[in-house]
């Protein structure tokens, strides 16, 4: 049976290559957008039985766009697409819902295999990625429903860093200092009753604010 497949990702070389790999399989690239707006729609609209998504993209995060989607068709297998092995994007891809998170740079015969495990209800998130996050899936000292003073910097600073971004990032996005940043980040870890960014990150995501 033919596992129809939505490729969201915003290079058209990824999406080409992706169609290319998958000739000659049972998998099939039915629709493709190349942002996050027109990957919503179109998994919401198309007859697909899987979406492969890009985590990071020039319109639309791609984090954002799997909470979107799995709010709207929780039973849709997303499948995360990465170059970036990074363990504050696979803690929101788990707390979103995501059916896992697959390299840009693995062999295509994994990829293969991640989809058609996806595609028949697996998670399939690997025991070492699991691992590296369990901490920041565990439940903080404060539950997500508790009102935090965070002021409004604090939350503009906590908001990027749960997509993932760097105090370097951040301070070039916020216009701030690098020093600023990592008071700014060390200030909300207290106040959250976390440890590290990624619990940090995974708790913005279940506060809803990303």
């Amino acid at each position: 049976m033919t596992i129809r497949v939505l490729v969201i990702d915003d290079h058209e070389l990824v999406r080409f290559g992706l169609k290319s790999m998958f000739a000659g399989t049972d998998i099939q690239v039915v629709s493709e957008a190349s942002n996050g707006d027109d990957g919503i729609a179109r998994a919401l609209k198309d007859r697909i039985d899987l979406v492969l998504l890009d985590v990071r993209m020039i319109e639309g995060d791609g984090l954002n766009v799997l909470g979107r989607i799995k709010l709207e068709r929780p039973e849709l297998p997303v499948l995360m697409l990465s170059g970036y092995d990074n363990p504050t994007y696979v803690a929101r891809a788990v707390a979103l819902g995501a059916a896992g998170y697959v390299l840009k740079g693995e062999s295509r015969e994994s990829l293969i295999e991640a989809i058609h495990k996806s595609a028949a209800g697996e998670i399939i998130f690997t025991r070492d990625g699991l691992r590296r996050v369990t901490g920041a899936l565990a439940t903080p000292r404060l539950s997500s429903d508790v009102e935090v003073p965070l002021t409004h910097r604090e939350s503009e600073v906590l908001k990027q860093l749960a997509q993932g971004a760097t105090n370097k990032e951040i301070a070039k996005t916020l216009h701030i200092s690098y020093e600023t940043v990592k008071e700014h980040v060390q200030h909300i870890l207290r106040k959250i009753g976390v440890s590290d960014r990624t619990q940090a990150a995974v708790w913005a995501v279940r506060k809803g604010l990303t």
